[in-house]
């Protein structure tokens, strides 16, 4: 009903398209459009009927709903052979070797799945200002350009025993919010339950922290700029990682920061970003990703009554689907082109992004090519936790010691 009222008020806009409610009845007017409803005579308060029996529901168009699932469904099973080939492929005998045998798959990766732009970044022409003091650290907002008209945003952390003049360089983490999410989400009391402050709470622990703004924010704004962008062979994250390149200049290049250790950890739609943005950014020393590690492809695709409690098939969240991800790239796959680099998954064992035993499911594969085809198990692993959806900050933050410190 909101997205039929929602069209209504669009088309009331435009003279002449729809009748004046005062002088038709809306019924007759749906149902010139082939469409049934239940209404008096005012649009707002129209009904659908969802009647699959209708006429305007053919047994052809049924038939070919259910020939279009169940390929899907098939599909679903099929592209576990195809991204378990490309995998068992990669060269383990060393980790250069491997590193070197990673390096077309981060290609296609990037270049038919995430979408690449032939643009050249502009300098970064970076200011700050200072934001707030508390708690023994000092936060600024910094904005930089990227293209021509767009820009990066975030909020730096810096704990106040840290000389600036360079005589002391700092490992970085990169604190990445989730969906409708800002930066100021991380560092505070803003939505605390799901975030914990941990930007902050990491700056106290001795770590400079950068918490960026990312595009996946205001409903369908950023829906419909995914949409334009898939019409040309891109995605949110064609924006998102030159965001993260330039970002990773700016740091790099402030003197009291090792850009040598710069981590990535995310929550949510930011653990989306954990997976996504170091395996093409490889300047990324590590990634966390928080909230989201899930058997991806069965999330995006699965239609049966189980599985539709997690699957986006039946969300709101339309623009998740990716090119051919399915064939190509799995979280697996995507960790794959992590490593050798330290990875960890935070996982709340209530976190309704999907149940316990998908994540591990996917999760066992990671460990399968650090452990035993790499050995270098003490580079992934997974925290458990009896919690919900948000950053627990525990064993992640004895990761970050262990690899940054």
């Amino acid at each position: 009903k909101p997205q039929i009222e929602d069209w209504v008020s669009e088309m009331k806009r435009i003279p002449g398209v729809l009748p004046d409610p005062e002088s038709r009845d809306w019924n007759a007017f749906f149902e010139d459009l082939g469409i049934s409803g239940n209404t008096g005579k005012k649009a707002g308060n129209w009904v659908p009927e969802i009647d699959p029996d209708a006429p305007y529901v053919t047994a052809r168009q049924k038939e070919q709903i259910h020939e279009i699932d169940q390929h899907n469904q098939w599909a679903l099973m099929d592209s576990r052979l195809l991204r378990k080939q490309w995998v068992s492929k990669l060269n383990t005998d060393s980790l250069e070797e491997y590193k070197e045998s990673t390096k077309p798959h981060r290609e296609r990766f990037y270049h038919e799945v995430i979408g690449a732009f032939a643009d050249e970044r502009v300098p970064l022409n970076a200011q700050s200002r200072t934001f707030q003091k508390t708690d023994g650290v000092t936060s600024y907002q910094v904005t930089m350009d990227v293209f021509p008209g767009f820009k990066a945003y975030g909020i730096l952390i810096v704990p106040d025993d840290l000389a600036l003049d360079g005589s002391e360089k700092r490992p970085v983490v990169v604190c990445q919010h989730g969906l409708e999410g800002r930066p100021e989400d991380v560092i505070g009391e803003n939505k605390f339950k799901a975030y914990e402050a941990f930007a902050t709470k990491l700056a106290q622990r001795g770590y400079v922290t950068f918490a960026p703004q990312n595009l996946y924010l205001h409903h369908d704004d950023f829906r419909m700029l995914q949409f334009k962008a898939n019409s040309v062979g891109k995605t949110l994250f064609s924006f998102i990682i030159p965001q993260h390149e330039q970002i990773l200049d700016w740091l790099s290049e402030e003197p009291f920061v090792d850009a040598e250790k710069i981590g990535f950890y995310g929550l949510s739609y930011g653990g989306k970003s954990a997976m996504r943005i170091p395996a093409v950014v490889e300047r990324y020393a590590l990634s966390i990703c928080s909230a989201d590690f899930n058997e991806w492809i069965w999330k995006n695709v699965a239609t049966d009554p189980e599985s539709l409690r997690y699957s986006y098939a039946n969300k709101r969240e339309y623009e998740m689907y990716e090119w051919n991800l399915g064939n190509t790239f799995n979280y697996a796959e995507m960790a794959a082109l992590i490593c050798p680099r330290p990875f960890m998954v935070e996982r709340g064992h209530f976190d309704g992004v999907g149940p316990d035993e998908m994540v591990a499911f996917e999760y066992a594969k990671v460990r399968n090519l650090y452990a035993a085809r790499l050995g270098i198990p003490e580079k992934t692993t997974i925290e458990w936790f009896p919690g919900p959806h948000k950053i627990n900050g525990v064993e992640t933050f004895q990761f970050l010691d262990k690899w940054l410190k």
